[in-house]
């Protein structure tokens, strides 16, 4: 006696198998549905084991063998027209990546570079609204027609206009730095006398910090510790060209502590309020930044850290949730080399992922 066991997909596999092996004496002595070994058939639909049986010296005559003979015609056949079968699916499946394979590679570079589901869907109904039935059909001019939008999103005011900056931010943004890098730039570079003014005394070294920043700049420096003091501490800057201005790092979530960053704004008056971003943010947590900030009427972001993430989807969800330009950039920590004036083909590289 010949006893087989056999793991098929069905039963009509498992007769075919049989009839092939054992004859078509051979009888079926059990069936049961198993899953595969390992994890990997845990995801995977049960199998069929099948258990037959034949006799040892089977009756060989010429009807079994043209029977057999029958049989592998019949599994040619079948593997041709599978085969076959295959070649059909495999170029509609080339057909339909030719048509729309640019589309998708954009919508695969945006998620990429972590930019939020909610702007490449107002990204995209743009461009649909502007002629949805062709551009999808045109997958080149998608592309092209999603980049313009971007380019439009991306807004940039370089240099600094006026004479009173003041950045603020929240806690660990970067501002305190991003001001010896601005003023080490007008200073060194562009040959400004600069003042340096901090409102930030409650971080512990703040003061210390901004101030040896100042004696090595040979810059004027000055501590404003209430409103009441910005008129003499403003006074001792007249003779500067710019002055930048640090400010206190406040949680946006708190109203109270943006307000009262907002008092002091108000009684200094300056030319330019400068939102400090850290592109390590997480996008969702920059929207609400971006929107709890705005009662103090920023007119520019100043993005930081670039360097330390791998996309910078954050660059455009600041812009996008901020609506005002970008002014600079900061890529390290060196002081002043580490800081550049913001260019719109530099952000759009960074946000698509084209420059690190």
């Amino acid at each position: 006696m010949i006893i087989k066991r056999y793991i098929v997909d069905n039963m009509n596999e498992a007769m075919i198998k049989i009839r092939y092996e054992l004859g078509n004496e051979a009888v079926i002595v059990s069936q049961r549905k198993i899953r595969e070994k390992g994890i990997k058939g845990f995801f995977r639909h049960k199998k069929y084991e099948v258990t037959a049986a034949a006799d040892d010296k089977p009756k060989k005559n010429n009807e079994e063998i043209i029977k057999k003979d029958e049989l592998r015609n019949e599994m040619d056949e079948l593997k041709s027209m599978m085969a076959n079968l295959l070649s059909k699916q495999s170029e509609v499946v080339d057909n339909t990546k030719k048509s729309k394979g640019k589309k998708l590679t954009i919508n695969k570079k945006l998620l990429e570079n972590d930019i939020p589901d909610e702007i490449i869907e107002d990204i995209y109904s743009k461009v649909k609204a502007k002629d949805g039935k062709n551009l999808r059909t045109n997958s080149k001019q998608f592309e092209e027609e999603v980049n313009n939008i971007i380019k439009n999103i991306i807004k940039t005011d370089t240099g600094i206009n006026g004479r009173v900056h003041v950045l603020i931010g929240p806690t660990g943004v970067g501002k305190t730095t991003t001001i010896a890098k601005l003023a080490g730039l007008y200073s060194l570079y562009k040959n400004k006398k600069v003042g340096l003014i901090t409102i930030d005394t409650y971080r512990i070294g703040a003061v210390e910090q901004l101030k040896i920043y100042a004696n090595i700049l040979s810059a004027p420096f000055g501590v404003i510790l209430t409103v009441k003091d910005i008129p003499e501490v403003m006074k001792t800057m007249e003779d500067c060209d710019l002055i930048f201005i640090d400010t206190t790092g406040r949680n946006s979530k708190n109203a109270m502590q943006v307000s009262e960053i907002r008092q002091y704004i108000d009684a200094l008056k300056p030319d330019g309020i400068h939102l400090v971003l850290s592109m390590t943010t997480k996008c969702k947590d920059i929207k609400r930044i971006a929107n709890d900030y705005k009662i103090i009427k920023y007119t520019s972001l100043i993005l930081t850290k670039i360097d330390e993430t791998d996309t910078c989807g954050s660059i455009l969800a600041s812009l996008y949730y901020a609506n005002v330009p970008v002014s600079f950039l900061t890529t390290g920590q060196n002081v002043p080399d580490d800081i550049q004036e913001a260019k719109t083909e530099k952000l759009f590289n960074l946000i698509m992922g084209a420059e690190q």
